[in-house]
């Protein structure tokens, strides 16, 4: 069977364009999408700025936080093996309070917008079972800052579970030796006080 060459040529462009997307959508990895999500959310609330407040930045970006961030596994590794030692209860508050801080400081930490872009690079790079995100937040007027970000499966679902600034400082470590003064000297109840200052004062 033939068909005419007007429909020939329209079904040629379309296989050509399937093959140029192809490699485009294959390498596409999930790992990206939840460091998409926050980029985008940050760049909302430094867009908003001073317009919305400390309190209005972290009402929005909070659902952010919730959707690209493992906060439950956050929360026990940077109280390490002590986790095992915490009450039901104080996990529980320590987990809220560990949502809190995080908000809060990105609310703090992102209040104003002059034309930065976020950009993610393509490379995504295994490092055991997780994944390393690598980005840059540009300015015109600023240096540019590295901030790699360290995702891991759960529930299906890639989450955020570490942070490097300048791709060297890792959020979690410098948590990890904090708290571990705090909790050796006070417990479970002295580390739930210490993270609620912390989000009180990025709140303010």
């Amino acid at each position: 069977m033939t068909f005419p060459s007007h429909i020939s040529l329209r079904a040629s462009l379309v296989v050509v364009a399937l093959s140029a997307a192809g490699p485009a959508l294959a390498q596409a990895d999930p790992a990206r999408a939840p460091v998409q999500m926050l980029d985008d959310g940050l760049l909302a609330i430094m867009k908003c700025g001073s317009g919305l407040g400390a309190a209005g930045r972290a009402a929005k970006i909070g659902p952010v936080v919730d959707q690209t961030f493992d906060i439950g596994l956050i929360t026990r590794l940077s109280v390490g093996p002590d986790w095992v030692e915490v009450a039901p209860a104080d996990q529980t508050a320590l987990v809220a309070g560990m949502r809190r801080l995080t908000v809060a400081q990105y609310a703090a930490n992102f209040s104003s917008y002059s034309g930065q872009i976020f950009t993610i690079d393509p490379k995504i790079e295994a490092r055991g079972a997780d994944k390393l995100v690598r980005t840059t937040l540009s300015a015109p007027k600023d240096d540019s800052v590295a901030i790699g970000y360290r995702l891991r499966q759960s529930g299906g679902k890639w989450r955020i579970v570490d942070v490097y600034y300048r791709n060297a400082i890792s959020q979690l470590a410098t948590r990890r030796a904090d708290f571990e003064s705090i909790f050796a000297k006070g417990g479970a109840k002295a580390l739930i006080s210490h993270i609620d200052a912390l989000a009180a004062k990025s709140g303010r």
